[in-house]
């Protein structure tokens, strides 16, 4: 198959390929908005190679080579940007060009066969059981905001799920016979995740409080957390909401919501639940993805060779 003798401009191609993850592949906003974000700052920096100071790239589609890409890479890396951001931006650019190739509007793609940065490996802050136990069972005023906030860190701490996920909850997800709620995670797809007693105990204390004036929200829906105005409770308020409460517990780190995602994680691996049960309540398409999450110290595991192994030190059976 030929390619088409007028391909355009980057910039003509980028807007095709935005229109295609809203129409054709049915992207949620967040992950269109990202990848216009990470096409944006491509052809930023391809402007000023072609034009200093005069915008956006207008270069055409097939004049973009290997060597302009990994300009724009090294000038990534100079600024000083985290491994896993320059991976996540070539693989927008990787997905971009592809569907050049597909649309005949590129001839190659000039990201074939590079690699991406290798992560730097580290754990996300998280806390310790006793540190949870702090936060939960410290004093929470005897109102519909004491109420609302130890509910959502109840939630949050109990099912692992991520802000958004927690935020986007309605009166409809929470089924309180079953100890069950419906989660829409990444890519919309749903799960059913478990609910513990305690978080389902301080949740109907709150629903209770606020029954005669229930949220709002435009859509039609029932959120289940209520914010300012009566309205779905905002991501940037549940972050508010624990650095308060874990500077009154006395915790002395500085962590944020996702922290109690992958305390949720690392607690049920040491209390001996296995990867795919985790990865399943976690919402996680891949196995390696739950175990960077739950990534255990080299003790804690010797800790459990030893006393699960016939041949660990507390396990060698005497004759």
């Amino acid at each position: 198959m030929q390619p088409k003798d007028d391909a355009g401009t980057l910039i003509e191609a980028a807007e095709d390929f935005i229109v295609h993850l809203e129409m054709e592949r049915n992207l949620s906003p967040r992950t269109v908005e990202s990848y216009r974000s990470d096409l944006k700052g491509f052809l930023a920096f391809l402007g000023e190679e072609e034009h200093p100071g005069d915008g956006l790239a207008t270069l055409p589609v097939r004049s973009v080579d290997r060597l302009l890409v990994r300009g724009y890479l090294a000038a990534l890396h100079r600024r000083g940007l985290k491994k896993s951001s320059v991976g996540r931006k070539m693989a927008a650019l990787n997905t971009f060009f592809r569907f050049l190739l597909e649309r005949q509007y590129a001839q190659v793609n000039p990201l074939a066969g590079m690699s991406a940065p290798r992560k730097d490996r580290h754990l996300p802050a998280h806390l310790s059981v006793d540190e949870a136990h702090d936060l939960l069972t410290q004093r929470f005023p005897d109102d519909e905001k004491g109420r609302r906030d130890r509910a959502l860190l109840e939630l949050f701490y109990s099912t692992g799920i991520r802000l958004r996920e927690l935020t986007d909850l309605n009166r409809e997800d929470v089924d309180f016979s079953q100890a069950l709620i419906k989660v829409r995670g990444k890519g919309r797809r749903e799960r059913i995740v478990p609910v513990g007693a305690p978080a389902l105990s301080a949740l109907r204390d709150y629903l209770d409080l606020i029954k005669e004036n229930p949220p709002k929200d435009p859509g039609g829906r029932s959120p289940l957390i209520r914010g300012r105005n009566d309205r779905r409770i905002h991501p940037r308020t549940v972050e508010r909401i624990l650095d308060k409460y874990i500077a009154s517990a006395g915790i002395g780190k500085k962590i944020g919501p996702h922290a109690l995602r992958h305390s949720f994680a690392t607690h049920l691996l040491d209390a001996g639940a296995d990867l795919r049960s985790i990865q399943e309540l976690l919402g996680h398409k891949s196995l390696s993805t739950t175990q960077r999450y739950t990534a255990v110290k080299a003790s804690r595991l010797m800790e459990i060779y030893d006393l699960a192994h016939p041949q660990g030190r507390g396990g060698v059976k005497k004759s």
